[in-house]
């Protein structure tokens, strides 16, 4: 409709010099441009309301896409990936993107289409001139190629120093109490303006290509133009012109010269945009190990596992670190709805045969078998389902308490999650607070004690109703008050499953049906705690000893 008012605006002013080709009036004129406006108005609306549509829309689903890819990422990718960079990600990578949907985008294919038809019109009007101007596009476009390549470059490298900052930010303000227990508060503002201030320099490297190419763009197209209006005008005075004409030519002349400088402005956006997406689909591209769309179909499935859980010659090193085996032919059974205890020093395995367990990775030799059936043929998600862990370092969400146990079966009842919070020895510090239930538990459950947090976390797993059930020290760092509370709720919650604890104090695992001892990724020993005790060079007594243990 724009591309319409100069050749209008041309007829026009040959109707008011006498040399109107068409029966038209000047009155008719300004019946013509105000229909003109109305028609433009309304398709502009339109055109402004649906790029919103589609910008809100599909950033939106971006950003599920996005989360979803995340969320379904195994282990090794958040131990490979800081989660500042991930959420730098889908913050500030997206954003940039909805920006240039949402306007840039949108004037680029109108300042597009606007060049297109002028171009038309004017070849239409001026065969010589327009093709004057045709021989200038091909340089145009080989620089916009050229500087778009650097340009898309330094804005993956912006990206990536945004993500940067963005992890120092949020793990300095999650550890806000390290920070201040070691007094670091100008440590870390030196730590995060460093990383700002190389910000800063890759997006002052990115404006200096940009303006670079904004000058050639200018002064290359500029020139061009005053010459082709210098030949219109000497049509004009040899007669091969009507001066309405011209009038048009130099009104669509600029249009054209205005759409191509913005198309160059808006190029460079645009390019800059593309390194954000680069970073976006460097996750969407990955595998994940779990579909939430998919699997959410199938949500209902179930399997439940039946039998002894045997390692069978498993051998395992990280990804991480492939040098180096962190298991080394490990051969181990847990009984079925038997109570069975790891412990060993620090990095002896322990905690990596719970991951291998819970197929948070898979083993590099060997394999485990539940009921006779290797692990890695039963469907993930269905899988998972029959464990519950009740960790050392307990993590809460933000939201109740209420929210925080229904997390175990979201689709629980009142009824149900109330009477896990009983046998979790839970209800009682739950009635002393006013709003029960409904208390908020602060960021990471800050707002409740160790011990309060350990009996929301084994309320969860009471109502998940786990075949296997996995401590991993689950008492270490209470009270002694707080550590009955637990334990006894720790029993209630072992009663009848496969459980496996993953001890260092070795007085909470006097009672359970088998201790199995490593060191350095073997199992040097297995037993219960007497008949390891009986033995007197037992690695096992020679730690009960140093922990003062009572022999008995």
């Amino acid at each position: 409709m724009f591309m319409i008012f100069p050749a209008a605006a041309g007829e026009m002013a040959n109707t008011a010099a006498g040399k109107s080709k068409y029966n038209f009036q000047l009155k008719d004129f300004g019946y013509f441009f105000a229909v003109l406006l109305i028609v433009q108005g309304v398709f502009s609306y339109f055109r402004s309301y649906l790029m919103a549509v589609v910008s809100e829309k599909g950033m939106g689903q971006l950003r599920k896409d996005l989360y979803e890819a995340m969320i379904g990422q195994p282990v090794s990718f958040f131990e490979k990936n800081r989660v500042g960079e991930l959420t730098s990600r889908i913050t500030a990578d997206v954003a940039q993107i909805q920006d240039v949907i949402s306007v840039t985008l949108a004037e680029f294919i109108r300042q597009l289409i606007t060049l297109l038809i002028g171009v038309a019109i004017l070849a239409w009007i001026t065969p010589r001139l327009s093709l004057i101007m045709l021989l200038t596009f091909p340089l145009i476009v080989l620089s916009a190629l050229i500087f778009g390549r650097y340009i898309r470059k330094l804005s993956k490298k912006r990206q990536a120093e945004i993500a940067a900052s963005n992890v120092v930010a949020e793990e300095s303000l999650h550890a806000y109490q390290v920070v201040k227990a070691f007094t670091n508060e100008i440590f870390e503002r030196n730590r995060y303006s460093n990383i700002i201030n190389k910000v800063i320099g890759v997006s002052l490297q990115f404006a200096k290509i940009k303006g670079v190419f904004f000058i050639f763009l200018v002064t290359f197209l500029f020139g061009g133009m005053f010459f082709i209006l210098y030949e219109g005008a000497l049509m004009v005075q040899k007669g091969q012109m009507a001066i309405g004409d011209l009038f048009s030519f130099i009104i669509y002349t600029g249009i054209i010269g205005g759409s191509m400088a913005s198309l160059g402005t808006f190029y460079t956006t645009i390019a800059g945009a593309l390194g954000a997406s680069d970073r976006i689909l460097e996750i969407l591209q990955q595998d994940p190990e779990i579909h939430p769309t998919r699997e959410e179909s199938g949500t209902g499935k179930s399997i439940k596992l039946v039998g002894d859980i045997r390692f069978e010659e498993v051998v395992f090193a990280y990804p991480t670190r492939p040098e180096k085996n962190v298991l080394e032919c490990i051969d181990l059974v847990f009984e079925e709805r038997k109570k069975t205890a790891l412990v060993g020093p620090s990095g002896a395995g322990k905690s990596t045969i719970i991951q291998l367990l819970m197929r948070f990775h898979e083993p590099v030799q060997g394999r485990i078998v539940i009921g006779g059936e290797d692990i890695s043929s039963l469907d993930l998600l269905a899988y998972r389902k029959n464990f519950a862990i009740v960790p050392q370092d307990i993590l809460l969400f933000g939201g109740s308490i209420r929210e925080n146990i229904a997390y175990g079966n979201p689709e629980a009842g009142e009824d149900a999650i109330i009477e896990a919070a009983r046998k979790a020895n839970a209800m009682e510090f739950i009635s002393s607070f006013p709003e029960g239930m409904e208390t908020l538990v602060g960021d990471r459950g800050v707002r409740l004690s160790g011990g309060q947090k350990q009996r929301i976390a084994i309320a969860r797993a009471i109502l998940k109703d786990p075949k296997i059930l996995i401590l991993d020290e689950a008492t270490s760092s209470l009270d002694a008050g707080s550590e009955r509370l637990v334990q006894d709720a720790l029993d209630n919650l072992m009663m009848g499953r496969t459980s496996i604890i993953i001890a260092h104090r070795l007085a909470t695992i006097k009672n359970v049906d088998k201790i199995v001892v490593l060191k350095e990724g073997q199992i040097i020993e297995e037993g219960t705690h007497n008949t390891l005790l009986s033995d007197p060079e037992s690695i096992y007594g020679m730690m009960a000893k140093m922990q003062m243990l009572e022999i008995s």
